[in-house]
C-alpha cells in the first residue's frame, strides 16, 4: 500500500496477511476510508506473489458494526451534481468491497466476535472459512429501520440460500452463535480463549494446499453455482489437466509418492 493505513492493523506472517479492522471506539464501523484501505490491501496481496491467505478480524471485541453513519449523513447533506447520487455512491463502495473479497483467488478467513452487521455481515458471507466466538451477535436490522440490506443481499442468498436469506431479511434478524452455526453462516464456534488456536489450525490446513490449486478450485466452484454440472465437464477436464501437468501438480504428486511434504506446505 502507498501509505500506512489509518483504519487497519496489518500483520504479515508466513504467507498470511492479517487485516484487523481498527476503529474499536466505533465497534469497527466501516468508514469510506476503511473501505478504500481494505480494497488497497486486498489488491496488494493479490499481486505480491507471496500472500496465500487473508485473515479479517476486528479490534476491541467486535468485528464490524456496519457502515459509518457519519459517512451516510455527509453523503445525504452533499449537493448532488447532475447525474450523481451521493448515497448510491457510498452504497456502491461498500458493495464493491464485498464483491472484491468474494472474487479473490486467495483463501479468506474471517474471525467473528461481538457485533457483526452491514458490510461486516457481507464479509462474513463471502469468506471461505468463518470462525466465530460463542458471544458473536449477527444483526440484519435494515428492514426494521425502513431501509434495505441492498449490497449484502446477493451474498446472503449465496451463503444461506434464498429461503433463509428472505427469512432473515423480513424479520430484521438477530442471530447468536448457535443459530449462525446451524444455518452455516459460520463454520466453527469457539470460546474467546480458543479462537486463536482454531485460526492457527485452519491456516495450517490452508497452507498445506497449493495456492494455485486453491485459486483454480475457487473459480470452478463459483462457476458451478450457476452452471449445470453436465455443461462443465469439458471445462473441468481442461482445468484438471492443466493442474496435473503444471508445477504444483507435478510437485504434489511427486511428494505423495515420495512420502514427503510438498514444497508449499509448512515444514
Amino acid at each position: 500500500m502507498a501509505a500506512e493505513p489509518s483504519t487497519l492493523r496489518v500483520q504479515r506472517s508466513s504467507g498470511v496477511l492479517h487485516l484487523t479492522l481498527n476503529r474499536p471506539e466505533q465497534r469497527n464501523a466501516m468508514s469510506l476510508q476503511m473501505v478504500l484501505e481494505l480494497r488497497s490491501a486486498l489488491a496488494e496481496a493479490e499481486r505480491d506473489g507471496h500472500t496465500r491467505a487473508l485473515v479479517l478480524r476486528g479490534a476491541g471485541g467486535h468485528f464490524c458494526a456496519g457502515g459509518d453513519i457519519r459517512d451516510m449523513a455527509a453523503a445525504r447533506a452533499r449537493p448532488a451534481a447532475e447525474g450523481e447520487d451521493p448515497i448510491a455512491q457510498v452504497s456502491h463502495a461498500f458493495g464493491a468491497l464485498c464483491a472484491a473479497f468474494a472474487a479473490t483467488p486467495l483463501a479468506l478467513v474471517t474471525v467473528l466476535e461481538g457485533t457483526v452487521m452491514g458490510g461486516g455481515f457481507g464479509l462474513a458471507c463471502v469468506s471461505d472459512v468463518a470462525i466465530a466466538s460463542d458471544s458473536v451477535q449477527f444483526r440484519l436490522p435494515e428492514t426494521s429501520l425502513g431501509v434495505v440490506p441492498a449490497q449484502i443481499a446477493p451474498f446472503l442468498v449465496e451463503r444461506l440460500g434464498y429461503s433463509e436469506a428472505k427469512r432473515l431479511a423480513v424479520c430484521g434478524a438477530r442471530l447468536g452463535a448457535s443459530e449462525a452455526l446451524a444455518i452455516r453462516l459460520v463454520h466453527e464456534v469457539h470460546g474467546a480463549d480458543a479462537l486463536d488456536a482454531a485460526l492457527a489450525r485452519v491456516l495450517n490446513d490452508i497452507l498445506r494446499c497449493a495456492p494455485g490449486a486453491i485459486a483454480a478450485t475457487k473459480r470452478l466452484l463459483a462457476r458451478a453455482r450457476f452452471t449445470a454440472g453436465a455443461s462443465l465437464v469439458d471445462e473441468a477436464a481442461s482445468v484438471f489437466s492443466r493442474a496435473v501437468q503444471g508445477p504444483e501438480g507435478i510437485e504434489g504428486t511427486s511428494a505423495f509418492l515420495q512420502k514427503r511434504s510438498p514444497s508449499w506446505a509448512p515444514q
